[in-house]
């Protein structure tokens, strides 16, 4: 019988390894509330991210919570809903109106051709996404922000140490949401950050993070909790020092199936962004007049104990929360490759022979 595959596979590191970054915690007692290892992860990701200020959460979607609220944000975001369902919820959940841009059809972030049309009276911020690896147009996002004095907050979920022209993903815009969930290039467990140029921000989202305390006795926002703890830290901290390598692994698997995958006919993969050095975060596929569709190949993987998955799929203005409310029609290319898409497996210790299994089944 065939051995499973699932889509991804977390990083960890060995165990002796985090058993030993661990161990001071036991001395200090000191579990959460911006401990060292706390700090000290800040201050590493500064460094590898090649950005002036990091703030860590408890998990991503908190993070991009936080952003959108201590940014004081009101009426209408544009956004994609080429997405995860965190970004559109997190707009929705602080009272702003997400306004759906679509996707271009190369790389599928935000198409910047259309966002000057969807700017109103009430836009306040635009939120771009990173998709699979793959950096937004961020020349031309920044240039119509400063036009109509709007503010970016990027979701950089899929886009750890990534650089553009030598530039780190985290550097763009007002700030950038990064997830480290189990699942992500890099891990903190559970986990995120959102990093930023802006000094006034250090204060302002440490606050926001901490049920808006401003002193002992001082309470200046109504604020909730999303304050990362010391094992999720020290998570981080391990796998921070193994990051480059698993990235490297990625970038094998990737390229065997480029080699495997390339000149088929009706199957779509990746191709490289100019400039960009990428971390390798997904492989999606776009089976579009393939001999099989999407959803066939997808059953026809199951089959072999192979599990690929439709991501993003359904677009976020088609979820059953949202019925009604938005017009679908104003997205047709992000449907489309909504409707087409499949991520394949990917992850730092998937063997180039599970590779070739895998694409063995698509092509047969």
């Amino acid at each position: 019988m065939n051995q499973k595959i699932l889509v991804t596979q977390s990083s960890m590191p060995h165990f002796d390894e985090y058993i030993e970054e661990i161990k001071d915690i036991w001395d200090s007692q000191w579990l959460t509330n911006m401990g060292t290892k706390h700090n000290e992860l800040e201050k590493q990701l500064c460094t590898y991210l090649q950005v002036p200020f990091v703030s860590l959460f408890s998990n991503g979607h908190l993070a991009l919570e936080v952003a959108l609220e201590a940014l004081e944000l009101e009426g209408e975001v544009i956004t994609t809903p080429f997405t995860f369902a965190s970004t559109t919820h997190a707009i929705v959940r602080k009272g702003l109106t997400p306004i759906f841009c679509d996707v271009n059809p190369t790389d599928y972030t935000m198409d910047v051709s259309l966002i000057e049309s969807l700017i109103t009276e009430k836009t306040c911020a635009i939120v771009p996404v990173h998709v699979y690896g793959h950096i937004c147009n961020v020349e031309e996002i920044e240039r119509l922000a400063k036009k109509y004095d709007l503010k970016v907050i990027y979701d950089a979920a899929h886009a750890f140490g990534m650089k553009l022209n030598g530039k780190g993903s985290g550097d763009f815009g007002d700030v950038s949401m990064f997830s480290f969930h189990a699942t992500k290039v890099f891990n903190t467990i559970e986990g995120g950050a959102l990093t930023f140029n802006d000094e006034q921000y250090v204060k302002l989202f440490q606050t926001f993070k901490n049920f808006g305390l401003t002193g002992p006795d001082e309470i200046s926002y109504v604020a909730g909790n999303a304050k990362m703890n010391e094992f999720q830290a020290a998570m981080g901290l391990c796998n921070l020092r193994h990051v480059d390598e698993e990235i490297a692994k990625r970038k094998l698997v990737a390229e065997r199936y480029k080699e495997q995958l390339s000149g088929i006919a009706g199957i779509q993969i990746p191709s490289r962004q100019e400039g960009v050095q990428s971390n390798y975060a997904y492989f999606p596929v776009v089976f579009d007049g393939y001999k099989y569709t999407r959803d066939e190949v997808l059953e026809r993987l199951k089959e072999h104990a192979i599990f690929a998955r439709k991501y993003f799929y359904p677009l976020t203005n088609e979820f059953t929360c949202y019925e009604g409310k938005f017009d679908l029609g104003n997205t047709p290319v992000a449907a489309h490759i909504a409707n087409c898409v499949l991520t394949l497996p990917l992850y730092a210790n998937l063997s180039l022979e599970d590779v070739d299994r895998i694409c063995r089944v698509i092509k047969s």
